[in-house]
Parts: structure tokens; C-alpha cells; sequence
């Protein structure tokens, strides 16, 4: 029985592979690409260099935010944000 939970475990992390889709410079991007994402179906989180609640700036790459998806879900997650762009 353990076996199967160590099995189900495997899968199920396999299945959980993030990729990164895009980044940006702050929270309130980030909170927007996110909501975006969100109301397509698409969860994603977030990685950055500082806790932007303690260390609120953006300067030298710090401010710098990574927003990751599903392996599965990143074509969709990438022609979302692309068709945010103004196009020229």
C-alpha cells in the first residue's frame, strides 16, 4: 500500500512541472498577468529575488518577477499574454 502512495506521489509531481511564461517588474503587473491567466483557467505562481512587502523597489533586476505555469497549460499561457501586447 505504501508503494502505491510513493507511486501516486511520483505522478502526481510529474504532472506539476512549471514553466516560466513571462516576466515582469512589480507586483501590480504581476497580480495583473496573473488575474488574466486565472479567469482563462490558467493558475500560476510567482518567484522573485525580494519580497516585494519588505524591499518595495525595482532597481538592478531585484524587482524582477517570474511568472510560472503548467508545463501543459504554457501554449495557451503565451498567446494570452501575447494578444495583451499593442500591436505595432
Amino acid at each position: 500500500m505504501n508503494k502505491n502512495k510513493n507511486k501516486d506521489k511520483k505522478e502526481e509531481s510529474s504532472n506539476l512541472q512549471l514553466k516560466e511564461v513571462y516576466k515582469v517588474w512589480g507586483p501590480a503587473e504581476a497580480e495583473i498577468i496573473k488575474g488574466f491567466l486565472e479567469s482563462h483557467g490558467i493558475h500560476c505562481v510567482f518567484r522573485g529575488k525580494v519580497v516585494q512587502s519588505v524591499h518595495p523597489f525595482s532597481t538592478d533586476g531585484l524587482g524582477e518577477i517570474k511568472i510560472f505555469v503548467r508545463e501543459e497549460d504554457l501554449p495557451l499561457a503565451k498567446k494570452l499574454i501575447a494578444s495583451l501586447r499593442p500591436k505595432k
